[in-house]
């Protein structure tokens, strides 16, 4: 007989429930991890998985947080993978600039797992999904890698490197090493200053500076032997410091005082540099323009190529080269020249010039104008005189006339004059003429003198005819009225000109004379007042 109000489960059911959780356990047993637990999932690129597998552990400062649930290729025929990683709430949170490291766990390899470093704090907190970049992981280096950089050359290098190492700590220099220690702190955080500063400023500095520096490595690395001997000549200049230790140490013992001395200047430079920070950001505008400036301009750079051609101006140079030489030679002698001309000048300005613009003073015979207008007076008479000419050649109109006084002249020549000569002007000198200073240059002479004093005629004589010859006189002068006055008649100028024999009476002549010059006074007195 049952008990009232108790009921048991079927047989079937009981075995159902039981092989339901025999199962879980078994899973759970193989599995390794409990389901239902917070957890969420990153990716990383590496170069190189090694043999990360699914199920490797991931651990922060050596305790396990997550493991490794997907390894991808990236398929391009390079080494580089996608792990994806599944991180418990423990190793939460990750920031975006966590690394990781793919390390054995073992020293001879094998087991390897990821080491991975949340970041710092002040950076953003990734969300699950996120895929960090290869530069912030790093793979293993594996004992056949290490090996294999091991050859002959670097074997041979790095014992040279081990045994010089060896030399600089004898001697002393391992205690001076050890000295060296308490300088460390600040030189390390002076370092840090300055590498934190290579990160930049802005987005993409950092990388265009490795980017740079990849360049110049590339550069170095072309040159190889140099870049060996620069090395190894190393050695001889540190060979060279040592022979003179003595100065040397005498040298860093001032290094102290010159870096405090120099230590003012650098902050100085120091607060200069935000004016210049200032300055490359207003400089970048007109640096982005450069480019079209640069492409705007190579169409000209093209033109002055092609007129810089063997064709053009370089062949110009070619065929100009032999005259380059003369020209040479005629620059060498140029310098004599050029002073010559500048005497020249200096000479036509400070005399001839002056010299050519006076007045030749005479109150006898005043003068009409300067001396480079009167010095040309003559020239027109002599072009009128020289229209006469026929085939025989020039010829002239020259009136031969006797006078009633002789003067005596030089030679003993004797001069014929109608009136008595009141003197003359100018003066001969009394020493002959003036000597010519060919010592003493013409720009620093004296200007020629045009003052004269007049000089007195000596000897003269009132010519008279002979009373034997008087009456041949009276009739060479009888033909010569007739044959005046048969000429005027044939020119009709008896109206005007009037022949007759008495002569004319000297106060005559003496009013006639003081009417030129009178008229000769006036006439320089225009052209005076016209310049």
């Amino acid at each position: 007989m049952r008990r009232a109000g108790r009921r048991t489960l079927p047989s079937p059911l009981v075995g159902v429930l039981t092989i339901v959780l025999v199962s879980v356990a078994v899973g759970l047993a193989f599995k390794g991890e409990l389901p239902f637990r917070d957890r969420y999932t990153v990716s990383a690129m590496v170069n190189n998985a090694n043999d990360v597998r699914p199920n490797s552990f991931v651990r922060i400062a050596g305790v396990n947080v997550g493991k490794v649930v997907k390894v991808e290729g990236v398929g391009d025929g390079s080494q580089a993978a996608k792990i994806t990683m599944r991180i418990e709430q423990g190793g939460l949170p990750l920031h975006e600039d966590a690394t990781l490291k793919i390390r054995p766990r073992i020293f001879l390899e094998g087991n390897f797992f990821v080491d991975l470093q949340p970041g710092s704090p002040s950076a953003p907190v990734v969300k699950e999904g996120h895929v960090f970049p290869i530069n912030q992981a790093q793979a293993p280096v594996q004992i056949d890698q290490l090996i294999t950089s091991l050859q002959a050359d670097t074997r041979k290098d790095l014992k040279l490197l081990l045994g010089s190492l060896s030399t600089a700590y004898k001697g002393g220099g391992a205690a001076g090493f050890n000295r060296s220690q308490q300088y460390w702190k600040e030189a390390y955080r002076d370092s840090a200053i300055v590498n934190d500063a290579t990160l930049g400023q802005a987005d993409g500095d950092l990388s265009g500076y490795i980017k740079g520096a990849g360049a110049t490595a590339a550069a170095l690395d072309a040159n190889a032997p140099q870049l060996k001997a620069l090395i190894t000549d190393l050695n001889t200049t540190a060979s060279a410091f040592a022979v003179q230790d003595d100065q040397l140490r005498s040298t860093l013992s001032e290094l102290p005082r010159t870096l405090r001395a120099g230590l003012p200047a650098l902050k100085e430079l120091n607060g200069s540099f935000p004016p210049v920070r200032r300055l490359a950001v207003a400089l970048r505008p007109g640096t982005r323009s450069t480019g079209p400036t640069i492409d705007a301009s190579l169409p000209f750079i093209r033109e002055a190529r092609a007129l810089v051609s063997r064709p053009e101006l370089r062949g110009l140079a070619a065929d100009l080269q032999p005259t380059v030489v003369s020209l040479a030679a005629l620059n060498r002698v140029t310098p004599a020249l050029l002073a010559q001309g500048r005497a020249l000048a200096s000479c036509q300005n400070e005399v001839i010039l002056p010299f050519t613009s006076d007045t030749i003073p005479d109150e006898q015979f005043p003068s009409s104008g300067p001396v480079f207008q009167d010095a040309v007076k003559t020239l027109p008479g002599l072009a009128g005189e020289s229209r006469s000419g026929d085939a025989n050649g020039q010829w002239f109109r020259v009136l031969a006339t006797g006078g009633n006084y002789a003067t005596p002249g030089p030679g003993g020549q004797i001069m014929t004059s109608g009136q008595p000569l009141m003197g003359f002007n100018p003066k001969p000198p009394a020493r002959g003429r003036s000597p010519l200073r060919t010592d003493v240059p013409c720009e620093t002479q004296e200007p020629p003198d045009l003052r004269s004093t007049p000089g007195t005629v000596a000897g003269q004589r009132r010519a008279t005819v002979p009373a034997v010859k008087q009456a041949d006189y009276l009739k060479y002068q009888t033909d010569a009225m007739a044959w005046l006055r048969l000429r005027l008649d044939t020119n009709r100028k008896t109206r005007d000109v009037k022949v007759g024999s008495p002569q004319v009476p000297a106060a005559k002549v003496a009013e006639l004379a003081k009417e030129i010059r009178g008229k000769a006074r006036r006439r320089a007195a225009r052209a005076e007042a016209e310049r």
